[in-house]
């Protein structure tokens, strides 16, 4: 008996609003009855995207009691947030800490509920080994049985005085937004927030934030103005050398910090095409933050992005290390300069890596307000004799990783990966256990190739590598690709996807596949306007819906894959060297 191909509506963006019903017209209206949204001009607006179609499809309103958590530090989110009518606190690092405690922690002591991520049992782990289609790619287009397993219990703070006592706090009133910078750097919350009084929040996909700012120059003005007023001071307290700026120092570095970016944030479609020519023509296409022998000009603090350190050598540039989020660059140069009448330049130059935001605090700023009160620990040492490459890379954590190493892993991206796949080489043998652990976790589909770049003994396989930054999620139009709320990971919505191949053009490792999907007799799907076979994208979810995580790592018998965070530079080098 032949199988035939079954055709089926292909899924488009708004099919699954981002609740449960797209709002109502009514709704609509109500909205644009608030600040921001009654200023934005309609007409700005395309017919196919219009303002009340994205405000429809793209947002939900939450409606909150006192005490209500809407989110915590730590979680990985996608959506920002408005809000409509009353207020929300923002929880800061209070003045009455215990010791080795932080704010976030003592809150923790006041919240009942958590937010899970619905994993396997042990039983229904087990029967994954019969019960997996034998169809390959199978799908079911039902969409209530594609229902996402993630689930969320409330959350609530028990007792509202007693966190107001214990901690310092901030509200935030009607017209204000907050979570934008998590929701569009698709980084991790960097503070709880909870309902204040009765509220109502709308809460917006970041897909439908991006569109809104593309249209809206009134609103993208609201947003940076917001983050000039508010995020930027949280950010600079959350870096070690300004705890001890006074009230005052702190106003002057909110006031004369600057906001700087390089590169292109669509970095991936310039990175393919330079990937094929010289370490040197690459270099030279990485814009320039900071250049060796420059007078340093200010103190830079990574805010998002990846940016290389790098010496001259020779006619080229030698890469030393690289720089994340919440690093710094150029405080040797500055406080030696502060405390000696002989100036120092930069002793090294930074480079974009993709596309990096940085904060850029001048040094006059520096000298006055930060350098009085750096905390002795943070002191640097100064340069003695001739600058040797290991003096910055002694503070960075990278002094021992092999240069040619480091050169592969920042000119491949690699950097970028918090659970990179890397296989040794001269351990395994190819028995393909991890394959078919992959397999079998995932209704028989693996979803890794064990192929890929090789540096010194280890294969970087074609796995998904859960990226700091991963730009694969720009462009998605649905949010169908996104990170696990709680973990970080980074997966795929099966029902959400609508096969369009922006995840897997813009992914820079090949770590996404397009693959034409069935149904479980094993029939081919076909769209039914066009007959074209409906494809979705798919790669490694590192096993989140799994009690004991990543399958390919458990299953390897000589120990031989590992899933490495490639920040954790000095786990990274004992496996390089083991």
């Amino acid at each position: 008996m032949s199988i035939t191909a079954v055709e089926v509506r292909r899924p488009q963006r708004w099919d699954q609003p981002f609740d449960e019903r797209a709002l109502s017209a009514r709704d609509v209206d109500w909205i644009l009855t608030h600040s921001p949204f009654s200023a934005i001009d309609e007409n700005d607006f395309t017919p196919s995207a219009s303002l009340r179609d994205i405000l429809r499809n793209d947002t939900r309103i939450v409606r909150c009691l006192a005490g209500d958590i809407v989110y915590r530090a730590g979680d990985y989110g996608t959506s920002a947030f408005f809000v409509l009518t009353g207020q929300v606190r923002v929880v800061l690092e209070g003045d009455k800490p215990r010791h080795g405690e932080s704010a976030d922690e003592r809150l923790a002591e006041k919240i009942s509920g958590s937010v899970l991520h619905e994993r396997r049992g042990f039983v229904d782990a087990l029967s994954q080994l019969w019960k997996n289609s034998k169809s390959p790619e199978a799908r079911d287009f039902d969409r209530d049985a594609q229902a996402s397993r993630v689930r969320s219990k409330g959350l609530f703070i028990q007792d509202v005085p007693a966190v107001l006592n214990e901690m310092e706090t901030a509200t935030v009133g009607a017209g204000h937004l907050f979570g934008e910078l998590s929701a569009l750097g698709r980084t991790p919350r960097t503070t709880t927030i909870f309902a204040d009084n009765q509220c109502e929040l709308l809460e917006i996909r970041w897909q439908g934030l991006r569109d809104l700012s593309r249209r809206s120059a009134s609103l993208n003005k609201t947003v940076d103005d917001l983050y000039r007023k508010d995020a930027l001071d949280e950010q600079l307290q959350a870096t070690e050398i300004f705890t001890n700026v006074n009230v005052e120092g702190k106003s002057r570095l909110v006031e004369e910090t600057v906001f700087q970016n390089f590169g292109n944030r669509e970095w991936t479609a310039t990175y393919k095409a330079l990937a094929e020519k010289g370490a040197s023509q690459r270099l030279k296409k990485e814009p320039i933050i900071a250049e060796e022998g420059h007078y340093p000009n200010g103190l830079i603090l990574i805010r998002s992005g990846f940016a290389r350190v790098s010496k001259q050598f020779g006619n080229g540039h030698r890469t030393l290390s690289y720089l994340g989020k919440g690093q710094i660059f150029g405080l040797e140069e500055l406080y030696h300069n502060w405390r000696s009448s002989d100036p120092l330049p930069y002793r090294f130059s930074l480079r974009t890596v993709g596309y990096v935001d940085v904060l850029l605090v001048p040094t006059r700023v520096i000298e006055e307000v930060v350098l009085p009160n750096l905390p002795e620990e943070l002191i640097p040492d100064p340069p003695v004799g001739d600058v040797r490459d290991s003096d910055f890379l002694t503070s960075q954590e990278s002094s021992q990783l092999h240069t040619q190493h480091l050169e592969q892993l920042v000119e491949a991206r690699f950097v970028n990966g918090t659970a990179t796949m890397m296989i040794d080489l001269e351990r395994c043998t190819r028995c393909d256990d991890c394959v078919r652990a992959c397999a079998s976790t995932h209704d028989g589909n693996p979803r890794f190739i064990r192929h890929g770049a090789q540096i010194g003994k280890f294969m970087i396989a074609n796995a998904c590598m859960h990226c700091v930054d991963p730009v694969c999620m720009i462009g998605c139009p649905t949010g169908a690709i996104h990170r696990v709320s709680l973990g970080g990971e980074v997966a795929i919505n099966d029902p959400t996807c609508i096969g369009c191949g922006t995840c897997a053009t813009n992914c820079p490792y090949e770590n996404i596949r397009m693959v034409e999907v069935r149904d479980h007799a094993g029939a081919l799907l076909r769209d039914e306007g066009t007959l074209a076979p409906i494809q979705k994208a798919t790669k490694c979810d590192l096993c989140v819906d799994q009690q004991v995580g990543p399958a390919c790592q458990n299953a390897c018998p000589h120990d031989a894959l590992h899933r490495v965070d490639m920040r954790q530079t000095k786990k990274l080098l004992e496996l390089l060297e083991r």
